[in-house]
Parts: C-alpha cells; sequence; structure tokens
C-alpha cells in the first residue's frame, strides 16, 4: 500500500539556531492512527507546520502526497484539501463572528453549494457535541470548546488526514471522553502531537517519539523501543 502522507530526509534549523531536524523521516497511510511524543522544543509543532507548508524553506528533504512531492502552490492547495491541522492555539483558527461562520467557511471555499456546506457544518457540530455553541462569537467559548470548535472547522472540510496538535488540551471528562470516541471511529489517518499519553492510548496504535532531530519508533507502551 502507497504511504498517504511522506517525510524524506527532512533537514530544518530556525535562523540563527542549531539543526532541528536531521534526515526525519515519517510515513503515514491510510487511516493509519499515530501519535508524536517528545520533550517541549523537540519540534512537533514545527513538523506539522513544514508539512503543512507555513515554514520553510527545507535546508533539504521532501514531502510528498499520494507518492507527489509538494512542490508549487498549486501542490500546497491540494495538501491542504487532503491534510485538515488542528493548530495548538485554537483562536488562531476561529476568526469569523460565530463558530457556525467559522465551520461553514471552509465547504464553502471547497465549491459546496449553501444547503451542502449548511448540512455539513451542522453534521460536524452535533457530532462533537458543540451545536449549541454555533452561533455564539469565539470570545465568548472557553478555551475547550474553542478547541472543538476549531477541530469542527477541520472535520467539516473532509480532509483523508488529521494533524492535531494537543487535541485533548482543556477539554473536561465528558468532552475527552467524546473525542477519543470520535477520532477512534472516524475513517481517516491521524497523527497526534500531545504530552497527554492517556488520551493517545485510548486513540492511536503506533508511537513516534520526537528527540534529536529524528523520530524514534516506539512500542504502544512508551519508552520501549521496538
Amino acid at each position: 500500500m502507497m504511504p498517504l502522507l511522506q517525510v524524506e530526509n527532512l533537514c530544518f534549523a530556525y535562523p540563527g539556531n542549531p539543526m532541528l531536524f536531521k534526515d526525519l523521516h515519517l510515513e503515514i497511510f491510510p487511516k493509519e492512527k499515530v501519535c508524536i511524543i517528545g520533550k517541549n522544543g523537540a519540534g512537533k509543532t514545527t513538523l506539522f507546520y513544514i508539512i503543512m507548508g507555513l515554514l520553510g524553506p527545507l535546508l533539504k528533504g521532501k514531502i510528498i502526497l499520494e507518492g507527489k512531492e509538494i512542490r508549487t502552490k498549486k501542490d500546497l492547495r491540494y495538501l491542504r484539501r487532503k491534510v485538515g491541522f488542528l493548530l495548538q492555539d485554537p483562536e488562531d483558527q476561529l476568526f469569523c463572528p460565530t463558530l457556525f461562520d467559522d465551520v461553514i467557511f471552509g465547504p464553502l471555499n471547497m465549491g459546496l453549494s449553501k444547503d451542502e456546506a449548511f448540512e455539513k457544518a451542522w453534521q460536524v457540530l452535533k457530532m462533537l457535541n458543540i451545536e449549541d455553541l454555533a452561533h455564539k462569537p469565539p470570545y465568548a467559548l472557553s478555551g475547550g470548546q474553542k478547541r472543538l470548535g476549531a477541530l469542527a472547522a477541520v472535520l467539516a472540510m473532509d480532509p483523508e488526514l488529521l494533524l492535531l496538535d494537543e487535541p485533548s488540551n482543556g477539554l473536561d471528562e465528558e468532552a475527552w471522553k467524546n473525542l477519543i470516541f470520535i477520532l477512534r471511529n472516524i475513517d481517516k489517518a491521524i497523527v497526534i502531537a500531545s504530552h497527554d499519553t492517556n488520551f493517545l492510548e485510548h486513540v492511536v496504535s503506533h508511537w513516534y517519539e520526537l528527540s534529536s532531530g529524528k523520530l524514534k519508533i516506539l512500542s504502544k507502551t512508551p519508552g520501549r523501543i521496538l
């Protein structure tokens, strides 16, 4: 089976800083659910930004989607339709007058009709149990509500791969359990960067540790390298 996403020989450093990634490799297959753990500053968020084309240039390496290297702006637009990215700070993703406006924004811009986009937005809001927040402005939401709202905006675009940066932060117990149920049963590939190992143990089947610029494959119990 061909990987959905490949990161090959990635080398990257912020200007004036030591090398952050050193020939880093990653392969994600369709419907695979994995996590990336690591210390603060290891580069988990940076890796997601590079995959999404939000950081560059690369010193070396390739981002490959469905067997094709991402090179041009057109390639990048295609990648961003296939790959949904939940930022660590949900306020960076919520910019419309109401939460519903944020969730319907993506489907409308993908070319869905108003009726189709409306149905899609409500479907996702109900799935996350936040339909009662639909007409509230983002500034009136709690941190956990904002995170779920930002995730709804991502899911409404129906990507094939989800990059989720600390998705469980700020959630109450009910929302935490519901998110686990959704991610376990959703028919998509998922990569989660998180320090919440209890959450990860309920969702993912493969673990990676980001350390010293490389990804190490771990067993399901963190710390035991296969």
